[in-house]
């Protein structure tokens, strides 16, 4: 009788899916949701499920989570993807779910990618959820706020799934080689290390770690009888790391908000790694220039007025060159922007300004600033009483520029940081000289 060897009983299926969990013990990561005693579990458990939403990167258990409810509920369960179905299918799936109310069954609903869906295929479930029809449940990589209606995020409980962590990654690798679904017919020789980084390298994804390890036992070198996992066979299996990143998603903001963060905290390790997590990830070098660009006016202005042209330099020089010889343009003037004194003075005089301004809107020019350029208008006596500041030994006048309802208001209240204190200093000259010439 020949012996069977380990690719013979290989089963066709990839790793991830032999071993997706069949049961909350077996489900790896979401402690927070899932460990005794926590909300999701006791909903489960007591098969009390009411619509909601699972938000969260990908391979985090979104999908698996939802089939183990389905094991678990007394209810039927559709399996619905957003990427293949239309309002066509949307009805044909809400007339069985209702079919099965009339006979007194729930049915549970479960949207894949619901954020792929328009508002009028999203629309198109809210009847149903209202009155009872189907349990929802969706499935997001994207933030609900932004790419579900109101309405139907406002009758859905949205469960926020996180990233596994390196740890139950590595966990979830070594079950993997010795789960009889996995490798565990087979004897796989992997120092422990590598599965950390093999984990490390998935970047909290259990999809990607799984057919990461596959891929390298694959490859591994064997006699027949065993499989040796060498580093040189692991650095060619991991030799590109995949970046999260999502030009038009809630991944882009969160890190163009955590590149600014770190620049107004004057911190520039932190802000050129998330720069460069950025650029690497491919996302435009202009785009990050014209937000450094505002930073340099908004959270640093005249305590360093050079850093305004040090970030349109940058802009610039980006554009001249291009990915990715501008990365280190972009790096000078993070880290300027960093190191420089902070001041959000210009900022917020503009935004005081401007809330004036929105609520003001009718205030007239005061009739010694206009121009006068017709008989008319100097009949009516545009621009009397000019005064013409270069003509006074100070260049100074007490002339009034403000509406007379705001007269008096201040906008600008410079600081003491960096070249600003010059600023402050000359406004302080300019009030005490119009004080004393009123």
């Amino acid at each position: 009788m020949e012996q069977q060897t380990f690719w013979s009983n290989a089963d066709t299926q990839p790793l991830a899916a032999r071993l997706r969990p069949q049961s909350l013990e077996e489900f790896v990561g979401q402690t927070h949701l899932l460990g005794e005693g926590k909300v999701l579990r006791r909903l489960i458990e007591a098969d009390r499920i009411s619509s909601m939403i699972f938000w969260g990167p990908p391979g985090v258990g979104k999908t698996t989570l939802a089939r183990i409810i389905a094991n678990r509920t007394r209810a039927a369960f559709i399996d619905f993807s957003a990427v293949t179905s239309g309002i066509k299918e949307i009805r044909a799936v809400m007339q069985r779910a209702e079919d099965n109310r009339r006979f007194g069954d729930k049915t549970i609903v479960f949207v894949d990618e619901i954020h792929r869906f328009n508002k009028a295929q999203q629309d198109a479930f809210l009847p149903f959820v209202e009155k009872g029809s189907i349990i929802l449940i969706g499935a997001t990589t994207e933030n609900p706020s932004f790419e579900v209606n109101g309405a139907l995020l406002s009758r859905c409980k949205v469960f926020v799934l996180q990233a596994l962590t390196t740890e139950e990654l590595t966990a979830l690798l070594d079950r993997a080689l010795h789960d009889p679904r996995g490798f565990g017919g087979q004897p796989v020789h992997m120092p422990p290390d590598m599965l950390k980084m093999i984990a490390a390298f998935a970047n909290g994804d259990a999809r990607a770690a799984l057919s990461t390890l596959e891929m390298v036992v694959l490859n591994g070198d064997t006699d027949g009888s065993a499989i040796t996992i060498t580093p040189e066979i692991l650095e060619q299996c991991t030799s590109k790391k995949s970046l999260l990143y999502d030009k038009s998603g809630e991944e882009h903001y969160n890190l163009i908000s955590a590149l600014h963060k770190s620049m107004r905290n004057s911190d520039p390790d932190a802000a050129v790694y998330w720069l460069a997590r950025m650029l690497e990830a491919g996302e435009d070098p202009l785009y990050i220039a014209r937000r450094v660009t505002r930073f340099a006016s908004e959270d640093i202005g005249l305590a360093d007025p050079r850093a305004l042209e040090t970030a349109v330099a940058a802009y610039q020089a980006c554009h001249f060159i291009g990915m990715p010889e501008c990365s280190v343009h972009l790096t000078q003037a993070v880290v300027y922007m960093s190191m420089a004194p902070k001041s959000n003075a210009l900022y917020m005089a503009y935004e005081s300004a401007k809330k004036d301004a929105l609520s003001q809107l009718a205030e007239p020019v005061p009739l010694v600033i206009r121009n006068a350029p017709t008989r008319l208008m100097k009949d009516l006596h545009y621009g009397e009483g000019y005064q013409y500041a270069h003509n006074s030994a100070a260049k100074l006048t007490n002339m009034q520029c403000l509406p007379d309802s705001l007269l008096g208001t201040e906008y600008y209240h410079p600081t003491e940081q960096g070249v600003e204190a010059k600023y402050k200093a000359r406004l302080e000259q300019i009030k005490l000289w119009k004080k004393q010439h009123t």
